[in-house]
C-alpha cells in the first residue's frame, strides 16, 4: 500500500520580504511548527509573495488546482492597513467560508492584545482544500495553532489546528480520498468523533 502524504502550500504575504528588504519569518515558522507537530509525512509547496490582491489569489488558485495541496497556511496581510487584502483574496478564490477558524484565532490572541479584534483572518475551502490565513508574527501563529496551556500543558484554549485533520477528512470523497493527518498530541491533539478514528 503506498504511504499517504500531505501537501502543504505555505504562502508568506508581503511587500517588503518579498522585494528583499527584510527576511522572511512566516514561511519559516509555519514550516517548523508543522514538523513539529505532523507525524503524518508531508510535501511543503513554499511561495514568498508581495501583497497584490491578484498576486494572492492567482497562488492560492495554482497552489490548489495544478499543484493538488490539500491545506493551505497564509501568513500576513490581515489587518485593517490599505495594503492588507489577504482576506478578500481567499474569499475571491473560495468555494466555502469556514468562518469558525477566524473566530477562534481572534478569541486565542485576544489573550494577550487588545488589537487582535482588527485582525480579519478566513478560513475557506475552494474544491478539496482548506485555506487559512493566520497572523504575521511568528509568536502569534503558535498561538493560534497550538491555543493556550497552563504552566502544566493542561489545554485551557483549543488551537485552530485541532479542527484541521477531522476538517480534510471531510473533504474526501470515494474516488479521491484525504491522507488521514496525524498529529503529535503532546504539541496539539487533533479531535475526530469515535466513527472517524482509524486504528493506530
Amino acid at each position: 500500500m503506498e504511504k499517504q502524504f500531505i501537501k502543504i502550500g505555505l504562502v508568506s504575504i508581503s511587500d517588503r520580504a518579498a522585494s528583499g528588504v527584510y527576511e522572511d519569518k512566516g514561511i519559516p515558522s509555519l514550516r517548523d511548527w508543522l514538523q513539529q507537530a505532523l507525524i503524518t509525512p508531508c510535501v511543503f509547496n513554499e511561495r514568498l509573495i508581495a501583497d497584490d490582491l491578484a498576486t494572492i489569489s492567482t497562488t492560492l488558485i495554482d497552489l490548489v488546482d495544478v499543484q493538488a495541496c490539500h491545506l493551505i497556511l497564509t501568513t500576513g496581510g490581515t489587518g485593517p492597513a490599505v495594503r492588507d487584502v489577504t482576506p478578500e483574496a481567499t474569499l475571491a478564490v473560495a468555494d466555502k467560508e469556514m468562518p469558525g477558524f477566524g473566530e477562534q484565532m481572534r478569541q486565542i490572541s485576544l489573550h494577550f492584545v487588545p488589537t487582535a479584534i482588527l485582525s480579519r483572518q478566513v478560513a475557506v475551502i475552494r474544491k478539496q482544500c482548506l485555506i487559512i490565513n493566520l497572523p504575521g508574527q511568528p509568536k502569534s501563529i503558535k498561538e493560534t495553532l497550538e491555543g493556550l496551556k497552563d504552566e502544566h500543558g493542561k489545554q485551557l484554549v483549543h488551537g485552530i489546528f485541532a479542527a484541521v485533520p477531522y476538517c480534510l477528512d471531510l473533504l474526501g470523497t470515494v474516488d479521491s480520498p484525504m491522507p488521514y493527518l496525524e498529529t503529535d498530541e503532546r504539541l496539539v491533539k487533533s479531535f475526530r468523533p469515535k466513527s472517524a478514528l482509524k486504528p493506530a
